[in-house]
């Protein structure tokens, strides 16, 4: 090899000294002889077998391959939950974290104001309490509208040292009337890398909360889920953070100040539901975004969301649904029944609506506004379109809700929904006086696996028959390859 370099060598000085007798100037020889010299590194590399190996380019493309998460699945064993609470009130709160605390399953803390001595022997179907460490030392740094800010602030910090261990991915906060879907929580959080930094929830339903407050502040009683490298750092700056915003109105917004801080902006959830709503929310909850049902918060504060029911008994009949197919309820799936020109609205697990007309999914996608502001007299009221009530007969819906389930049988699952008062209108005209005053009881037949997921389609449905003189029976499947629902 080393005859052929010298060969070579030998032929390219005498071309280089040919050009350099025509070149004029000692910088166009340096050029040259710079460009010999490169050459011959080349042939030297490119006949030189230790050289050819690909060992190099290799280990260059490995340096820079994507990172293969080989972690396994979040699961509900890697949530921590810190809820903020009151002495004063859990006893009339606490069937509200009852309903969804799983004893023994469910990781985290009730951190409460001072001792609950007459509320001993603490019941096992609560979560364990902690009681709040002594804030006296930010006094001078409380200038804060909402009392006790400072304390619910710090629970991230109190849970953070409690729950600490390798395990841990997710931390979960909310107030002690806050209701979580644990199952979709966990799925939710699963399509997220834990080791990432995120603050992950979702505004209020009205404007003015959100104004009053910040558009990228996760609301509390909501629920809000921070990752573990975020709270690691949330609980190495909080003290200096705190004394850093003395006049926030509230524990939320220092949060996501603090948050700010550390470079991190909200990741919105829509299933996340503060609920700054007054009255009848059954209309919202009857058009639920696209998105995994996740959380209710307020619903001392509205009145009960199943007619004939307390709040309690509200939240556990809702739960009956949850514990079949929590990736199911409340997901809006929207059919028509041609032959009688009806539209089926069907929240799952909670109502349906027969409108006796044609009406396209963008409009029934807009809640029926049976509620009303958070604050009366604010213009625009709220974060999304609604629909007015109405008592024309063509867009008053007929309403249903749920009343039972059924044990599920083979591939699918069946829930009952039944007319709990008459409409009091006569047919809608324009559509061909189709009344459907005599239904009063549907029956939901749907699939026997877990629903949504990112990128998914709401489900299509079929009325499939008729069952008797007043009952009618609804299918709902996977949509089709380019079907529409029009």
């Amino acid at each position: 090899m080393s005859s052929v370099i010298a060969s070579k060598f030998r032929e390219i000085q005498q071309r280089v000294m040919f050009l350099s007798d025509k070149l004029t100037g000692r910088l166009c020889k340096s050029l040259a002889i710079s460009g010999l010299v490169l050459y011959l590194i080349y042939i030297f590399l490119s006949n030189n077998p230790c050289c050819q190996s690909p060992t190099l380019f290799i280990k260059s493309r490995h340096k820079w391959a994507p990172y293969a998460n080989t972690n396994p699945p979040t699961n509900i064993s890697h949530l921590v939950f810190g809820i903020a609470g009151s002495s004063n009130t859990w006893r009339n709160k606490k069937w509200f974290i009852e309903s969804w605390w799983r004893p023994n399953i469910t990781r985290g803390y009730l951190f409460l104001d001072r001792p609950p001595t007459e509320l001993l022997p603490w019941p096992p179907s609560s979560p364990p309490f902690r009681v709040s460490e002594d804030n006296s030392r930010y006094k001078e740094y409380n200038k804060h509208a909402m009392p006790h800010a400072i304390r619910m602030v710090r629970v991230i910090e109190e849970t953070f040292k409690a729950e600490h261990n390798g395990s841990v991915r997710w931390y979960v906060m909310a107030d002690d009337d806050t209701v979580f879907l644990v199952d979709n929580l966990v799925e939710v959080l699963a399509r997220y890398d834990h080791r990432k930094y995120f603050y992950i929830g979702m505004n209020s339903e009205c404007i003015v909360s959100n104004f009053g407050n910040s558009f990228e502040m996760a609301f509390g009683g909501a629920g809000y889920a921070l990752s573990y490298p975020l709270v690691e750092a949330l609980a190495k700056n909080l003290d200096l953070c705190i004394k850093r915003y003395p006049t926030l109105y509230g524990s939320d917004h220092i949060l996501q100040s603090c948050i700010a801080d550390l470079g991190v902006s909200l990741t919105q959830e829509k299933g996340f539901h503060q609920i700054d709503l007054r009255g009848d929310i059954s209309g919202f909850l009857s058009a639920h975004p696209q998105s995994s049902f996740l959380s209710l918060h307020h619903l001392d504060l509205v009145e009960p969301i199943f007619p004939s029911m307390n709040q309690n008994e509200s939240i556990f009949h809702l739960m009956k649904a949850a514990k079949v197919d929590e990736s199911r309820l409340l997901q809006q799936t929207i059919c028509f029944h041609k032959q009688s020109n009806w539209t089926f609205s069907i929240s799952w697990g909670y109502s349906i609506q027969i409108y006796e007309k044609f009406f396209p999914p963008s409009i029934l996608q807009r809640p029926l506004e049976t509620f009303s502001q958070w604050r009366k007299g604010a213009r625009p009221p709220y974060m999304f379109n609604t629909r007015s009530l109405s008592n024309d007969p063509c867009e008053a819906p007929h309403v249903f809700f749920f009343d039972s389930v059924e044990k599920p049988r083979g591939n699918h699952i069946l829930t009952n929904y039944i007319r709990r008062w008459p409409r009091g209108l006569p047919a809608c005209a324009s559509s061909g006086n189709h009344s459907a005053d005599y239904i009063s009881k549907i029956r939901v037949l749907s699939p026997r696996r877990r629903h949504g997921g990112a990128g998914s389609r709401r489900e299509c449905c079929d009325v499939v028959r008729l069952v008797d003189m007043n009952a009618t029976a609804v299918k709902l499947r996977t949509c089709m390859k380019n079907e529409t629902v029009a």
